[in-house]
């Protein structure tokens, strides 16, 4: 058996590029001649990759019907899922609905800045591309200094999906955008790792009932214990209101296994899974309490008792592994509940079976 730990930003990992130009600039002490740069990029028409608290964004002038199709074409993104529009003030999300509920702003008040993304009914200034046809808009404010300054400096809204391939992990570092996107974008704002790891949670509040389209930091409790009222969940939509619901996503290059159900019946099928692809190069994702259970490659993601590690970890270990050459991944499912609910989403439908313990 082997153990190894392979997450973590590592300086002497870090990838330059000669084909994009890449400015590194600190959250803690912003360089505004640098965020200058990008954001006259913005609002020329071209493509910044920037940081956020949740993944890096592939982000264009939102209110640019021409930046924005660019976005599709290098991410080779279907033109029916609908892009997210960030802002850089809460003040903002009035210039772009064009109704903010008493319910909206109580989860403004309490979430933004933050990952929480808000689908409202769009004012006409959004154009259709960003929407996917739809009368509504997805709206967020990030918590990430620099994603904030790059937009105020811009002075525009920032429409951005995650900065990757279209239906490959969202990207956590800057090693994963240039592996994906290297020489397809104008400029790249490197700030190291980024704090979540998973894409904001989506609500759509423009129904009788609030609405999670996405699940991610901000869990349904958290947002119920706002509202005061219950929150639904939404699965697979023919025409989505929001990023991550009808495609596969999420995905490593090699075979994903999930395996989910009770914690001993989960050990017990993973050790017959192990059996059954003997002769592939097969690699265990566990969490450090079972660390010790397999004879294989077993590769730690974090611990139970800590989720935002996990959450934090889930897309730099599938590319990790993906680099490494393996054939297979078995990954052991989690709780669903909480923060694990939003983390087996992304597992769900990265995989390429899901096997019931």
């Amino acid at each position: 058996m082997v153990v190894r730990i392979i997450i973590g930003h590592c300086e002497g990992c870090y990838l330059k590029s000669d084909r994009v130009l890449v400015l590194r600039i600190s959250p803690d002490n912003i360089d505004w001649e640098r965020i200058r740069v990008a954001a006259r990029i913005i609002r020329e028409g071209g493509l910044v990759v920037f940081p956020t608290e949740t993944v890096y964004g592939l982000g264009a002038n939102a209110l640019s019907p021409e930046a924005v199709r660019k976005i599709f074409i290098v991410k080779g993104r279907p033109l029916d899922n609908p892009l997210i529009v960030h802002v850089a003030d809460k003040s903002w999300v009035y210039r772009y609905a064009e109704y903010v509920s008493e319910e909206a702003k109580k989860l403004i008040e309490k979430f933004w800045p933050g990952p929480l993304t808000l689908v409202l009914r769009k004012k006409d200034v959004i154009p259709d591309i960003v929407t996917a046809g739809l009368n509504t808009v997805g709206i967020r404010m990030p918590s990430h200094n620099v994603a904030l300054a790059l937009i105020s400096e811009a002075n525009v809204p920032v429409a951005a999906p995650s900065a990757n391939r279209f239906g490959r992990p969202s990207p956590t570092r800057v090693e994963h955008v240039i592996e994906d996107l290297d020489g397809e974008v104008d400029c790249i704002i490197d700030s190291g790792e980024t704090f979540i790891g998973l894409e904001s949670t989506v609500l759509d509040l423009t129904g009788d009932r609030p609405m999670i389209l996405r699940p991610g930091y901000i869990t349904k409790e958290m947002i119920e214990d706002v509202l005061g009222r219950e929150v639904e969940y939404m699965g697979y939509s023919e025409r989505p209101k929001s990023p991550g619901i009808k495609y596969r996503h999420y995905a490593p290059k090699a075979k994903l296994y999930l395996v989910v159900g009770s914690p001993t019946d989960i050990r017990t099928k993973v050790k017959e899974l192990v059996e059954e692809l003997k002769g592939e190069r097969v690699a265990v994702v566990v969490t450090e309490e079972n660390k010790n259970n397999y004879e294989v490659d077993t590769y730690i993601i974090g611990s139970r008792r800590n989720l935002s590690e996990i959450a934090r970890n889930l897309f730099d270990m599938l590319r990790s592994l993906d680099s490494r050459g393996y054939t297979s991944i078995i990954f052991e499912g989690l709780e669903e509940r909480g923060l694990g609910y939003a983390i087996m989403n992304r597992l769900r439908k990265a995989a390429t079976k899901i096997i019931e313990a």
